[in-house]
C-alpha cells in the first residue's frame, strides 16, 4: 500500500474500530459563533469560535458527527424550527467529548439527539476580535492547475496542530468559470483570490450561499470588498494524475465587512 494511502486511511480510522462514545445525560454545550457553514460530502461541516463566559473568543470548535466523514446532517445542525445556522449566529452546540483527527486538532462529537439553539447573533462590527494572528496560511508552494497556494502533501500536514484559521482581507475577486468545459465538464466551478500576509492565494470556495449565487452569473471575476474569510483544511484528497496524496486550503466562510 503506498504511504500515502496508508496516513489517508490511518487519519480517517480505517484500521481501527472507532470507540463508542456513550451519549451523557447532561452533555457539554460549546457556545460558538459560526464562522463556516460548508458544503461537505453527505453534510455541511460546521465550525466555529467559542465564546467564553466573559465574553471572550476561545479556541475554534468544529463539531463533527460519528459516520465515518463526520460530516454534519441537517437534522443534526437544524434548528428546531428549522432554519439553518447562519455566518455570525451565536449558537448553543450540545457535544460529548473532543475528537481531534489528524491535523483537524478542534474537533468535537456533537451529541446527535440534542437539537442546537440560536442563541443570538454577533456583532458584525466586532469579528476583528475573533481574528488569528496574521502569519501565511500554512505552508505554500503547491498549486493545483487552477488553484495558487491552494494545496500541500498530506505527509506535511500531520506536522500541523490546526486546520482552521479566520483571516480579513481588503480585496476578494470571485472568478467562476468551468475549468473542465473542453473535458466534457460543464459544472461552474467558485474560487476566490486574494493576497494575504505577502503572499496571493486562490482556492475553491465551499460556502453554499456564495458557490449558489455565483453560479447563477456569467463567468468571469466579481470583486467583493475588504472581507473576512474562513479558511479550512479539507480531508485528504489523491491527485487522480499522479496518485499523491495531498490537503486542500478551502474558503468555507465568507462574510463581507460591509
Amino acid at each position: 500500500m503506498p504511504f500515502g494511502e496508508f496516513i489517508s486511511r490511518l487519519w480517517r480510522g480505517d484500521f481501527a474500530p472507532r470507540a463508542a462514545v456513550a451519549p451523557s445525560a447532561q452533555p457539554d454545550v460549546k457556545r460558538i459563533v459560526c464562522l463556516a457553514n460548508s458544503r461537505k460530502r453527505g453534510g455541511r461541516c460546521i465550525a466555529g469560535k467559542e465564546l467564553l463566559a466573559d465574553g471572550v473568543a476561545g479556541d475554534w470548535v468544529r463539531p463533527v458527527s460519528s459516520r465515518p466523514d463526520e460530516e454534519v446532517s441537517d437534522r443534526e445542525r437544524k434548528y428546531a424550527n428549522g432554519k439553518e445556522p447562519g455566518l455570525l449566529d451565536v449558537i448553543d452546540v450540545p457535544v460529548q467529548t473532543p475528537c481531534p483527527r489528524g491535523y483537524q486538532q478542534e474537533n468535537w462529537r456533537i451529541e446527535p439527539q440534542r437539537r442546537w439553539a440560536k442563541a443570538r447573533g454577533f456583532d458584525r462590527s466586532a469579528v476583528d476580535q475573533l481574528l488569528d494572528p496574521v502569519s501565511p496560511l500554512w505552508i505554500n508552494g503547491r498549486s493545483t492547475r487552477d488553484g495558487l497556494n491552494d494545496w500541500f502533501p498530506l505527509e506535511i500536514a500531520h506536522s500541523l496542530d490546526s486546520s482552521l484559521r479566520l483571516i480579513k482581507v481588503a480585496s476578494l475577486q470571485l472568478v467562476v468559470s468551468q475549468p473542465g468545459l473542453n473535458y466534457g465538464d460543464d459544472a461552474k466551478r467558485l474560487r476566490g483570490e486574494f493576497l494575504y500576509a505577502g503572499d496571493e492565494y486562490r482556492l475553491s470556495v465551499t460556502d453554499p450561499a456564495y458557490e449558489q449565487s455565483h453560479r447563477q452569473r456569467p463567468n468571469g471575476s466579481y470583486s467583493v470588498s475588504e472581507a473576512y474569510l474562513t479558511i479550512s483544511l479539507g480531508e485528504p484528497f489523491q491527485n487522480p494524475s499522479s496518485g499523491e496524496w495531498g490537503v486542500y486550503k478551502l474558503i468555507a466562510g465568507v462574510i463581507e465587512k460591509r
